[in-house]
């Protein structure tokens, strides 16, 4: 149940940034749904997965594959569903309370949350490039070769 309920948060929550990033028609549907698969690959994950950064890594693979094949669907740049549609996977906790300890002067709790924060970042970014520069290399093997 428990698991529903932060999907469903999810698709408001890339809905609410969709309607932020004055994402119109369809297209704000598909972002929303986008940030529903973002988040159920994530929860997914860590089912079968050891490490978080990992699920964080799949799920930004998959959402970027998602976002390029709406953006291929709709003839619209895939950074306008890939904005919304990462925005579950944002650290917002990680990114506050690393702030919060360095504003305080906690620097042993701010070292080990930056890490953290920036771990989760790094695997989010990297799951971007890979999944987008692959989905590249793949459409301009298609075009070269016309399959």
């Amino acid at each position: 149940m428990i698991y529903a309920q932060q999907i469903i948060t999810a698709f408001l929550g890339s809905l609410g940034f969709s309607i932020l990033f004055n994402i119109r028609g369809r297209k704000i549907w598909y972002a929303a749904s986008g940030g529903m698969l973002s988040w159920a690959t994530y929860l997914l994950g860590g089912l079968w997965l050891g490490s978080e950064m990992t699920q964080y890594f799949i799920a930004a693979i998959i959402v970027t594959i998602y976002s390029e094949i709406c953006a291929r669907i709709e003839k619209t740049p895939a950074t306008i569903f890939l904005t919304a549609t990462i925005i579950p996977l944002v650290p917002g906790q990680a990114l506050y309370y690393t702030m919060s300890y360095a504003v305080n002067g906690l620097l042993g709790e701010f070292a080990a949350n930056a890490s953290y924060t920036v771990g989760i970042a790094v695997a989010i970014a990297a799951g971007i490039m890979a999944a987008s520069s692959l989905f590249r290399i793949l459409s301009a093997l298609r075009d070269h070769f016309g399959f």
